[in-house]
């Protein structure tokens, strides 16, 4: 099977993503920190995030992993940093969509990661392209689940002050 030019564009792109990955460290102020691995091949992710108010405002990662899954985690952190919760909750839900092969119209709001689309003519691939973006999810759901708490704490002292 010949690559035409545009897929050897890609392939660059998601071979510097993993030889050369962004944000791949930990942080030093992070807020969130979650681990997940995928059983299937041994992909471990360690992802870090440094909110603010709501805006995800740094993210890092280390592990180990195939090409694709580190690729993928090296464009997730360029495409969310910057971005609310919400916004990088939305990223993560439409580049699921792309890598299980479904028509994505606004794709061009992932970034480089919009070039893993690919990855929906290997099913095997899947779960190493989207470890990062669930790990990501994951930090999102805390993120909520802890401001449910918050909340009903406040709510909780409110009544007890009554």
């Amino acid at each position: 099977m010949a690559l035409t030019k545009l897929d050897n564009l890609y392939r660059q792109v998601i071979l510097d993503h993993s030889s050369h990955p962004h944000h791949r460290g930990t942080l030093g102020d992070s807020t969130y920190k979650v681990e997940l691995n995928n059983p299937t091949c041994g992909d471990v992710i360690h992802l870090e995030l440094a909110v603010e108010g709501k805006t995800i405002k740094d993210v890092a990662f280390t592990g180990e992993g195939c090409s694709i899954s580190t690729a993928s985690a090296s464009m997730m952190g360029d495409a969310v940093i910057g971005k609310t919760l919400t916004e990088a909750g939305e990223l993560s839900g439409l580049f699921s969509e792309l890598v299980q092969g479904h028509t994505v119209s606004d794709s061009d709001r992932l970034g480089d990661a919009s070039m893993l689309g690919g990855v929906a003519k290997f099913p095997a691939r899947i779960k190493c392209a989207t470890l990062a973006w669930k790990a990501l999810e994951k930090a999102i759901a805390d993120d909520t689940q802890q401001s449910d708490v918050e909340h009903r704490h406040s709510e909780t002292d409110e009544h007890q002050v009554e």
